[in-house]
Protein backbone atom coordinates (compact mmCIF):
# COMPACT_ATOMS: atom_id res chain seq x y z
CA UNK A 1 0.00 0.00 0.00
CA UNK A 2 1.44 3.34 -1.05
CA UNK A 3 0.90 6.27 0.88
CA UNK A 4 2.15 9.56 0.32
CA UNK A 5 3.94 11.66 3.88
CA UNK A 6 4.11 15.34 3.77
CA UNK A 7 7.40 15.81 5.80
CA UNK A 8 8.46 20.15 5.73
CA UNK A 9 7.78 20.48 2.16
CA UNK A 10 8.90 17.04 0.91
CA UNK A 11 6.61 14.51 -0.61
CA UNK A 12 7.46 11.14 0.44
CA UNK A 13 6.22 8.15 -0.84
CA UNK A 14 5.67 5.23 2.12
CA UNK A 15 7.73 2.14 1.04
CA UNK A 16 10.60 4.11 -0.53
CA UNK A 17 13.97 4.38 -0.23
CA UNK A 18 13.26 8.24 1.15
CA UNK A 19 11.28 9.39 -2.31
CA UNK A 20 14.51 8.65 -4.01
CA UNK A 21 16.79 11.41 -2.43
CA UNK A 22 20.17 10.12 -1.68
CA UNK A 23 21.29 11.25 2.07
CA UNK A 24 24.50 9.73 1.92
CA UNK A 25 26.40 12.85 2.42
CA UNK A 26 24.79 13.83 5.69
CA UNK A 27 26.69 10.43 7.19
CA UNK A 28 29.23 11.19 9.89
CA UNK A 29 29.18 7.36 11.12
CA UNK A 30 29.36 4.54 8.81
CA UNK A 31 27.51 1.50 9.93
CA UNK A 32 29.67 -2.12 10.21
CA UNK A 33 28.39 -5.22 9.88
CA UNK A 34 30.40 -7.99 11.72
CA UNK A 35 28.65 -10.70 9.88
CA UNK A 36 30.31 -13.13 12.07
CA UNK A 37 28.21 -12.49 14.87
CA UNK A 38 24.95 -11.45 12.54
CA UNK A 39 22.17 -14.01 13.23
CA UNK A 40 20.25 -12.18 10.46
CA UNK A 41 17.30 -11.32 12.74
CA UNK A 42 17.22 -8.81 10.38
CA UNK A 43 15.89 -6.00 13.16
CA UNK A 44 17.78 -3.58 11.41
CA UNK A 45 16.03 -4.08 7.97
CA UNK A 46 12.93 -3.21 10.14
CA UNK A 47 14.20 -0.36 12.48
CA UNK A 48 16.27 1.59 9.22
CA UNK A 49 14.32 4.66 8.63
CA UNK A 50 15.73 5.12 5.43
CA UNK A 51 15.42 1.48 4.45
CA UNK A 52 19.24 2.00 3.63
CA UNK A 53 19.78 -1.58 4.46
CA UNK A 54 18.10 -5.03 2.52
CA UNK A 55 18.04 -8.82 3.13
CA UNK A 56 21.16 -10.30 1.38
CA UNK A 57 22.22 -13.74 0.73
CA UNK A 58 25.64 -12.94 3.43
CA UNK A 59 23.56 -11.01 5.55
CA UNK A 60 22.70 -7.47 5.59
CA UNK A 61 23.24 -5.15 2.92
CA UNK A 62 23.96 -1.37 3.27
CA UNK A 63 23.31 0.72 0.34
CA UNK A 64 25.09 3.73 1.42
CA UNK A 65 23.87 6.20 -0.88
CA UNK A 66 20.49 6.06 1.47
CA UNK A 67 22.22 5.83 4.94
CA UNK A 68 22.11 8.97 6.49
CA UNK A 69 24.66 7.11 9.78
CA UNK A 70 21.45 7.79 12.08
CA UNK A 71 22.83 4.28 14.50
CA UNK A 72 19.65 2.74 14.82
CA UNK A 73 20.73 0.00 13.06
CA UNK A 74 23.55 -0.54 15.91
CA UNK A 75 20.88 0.48 18.41
CA UNK A 76 18.52 -1.76 17.69
CA UNK A 77 21.06 -4.75 16.80
CA UNK A 78 20.82 -7.67 20.44
CA UNK A 79 24.11 -8.82 19.51
CA UNK A 80 25.95 -5.71 18.93
CA UNK A 81 27.22 -6.76 15.06
CA UNK A 82 26.92 -2.96 14.15
CA UNK A 83 29.11 -1.05 15.17
CA UNK A 84 29.35 2.70 14.05
CA UNK A 85 32.78 3.92 12.59
CA UNK A 86 33.22 7.72 12.37
CA UNK A 87 34.48 8.45 8.49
Amino acid sequence: MEKELGIKGLVLRGGEKAGGLYVGDWRVYTPKIDLEKCTRCWLCVIYCPEAAIEKGEEGPEIDLRFCKGCGICANECPLDAIEMVRE
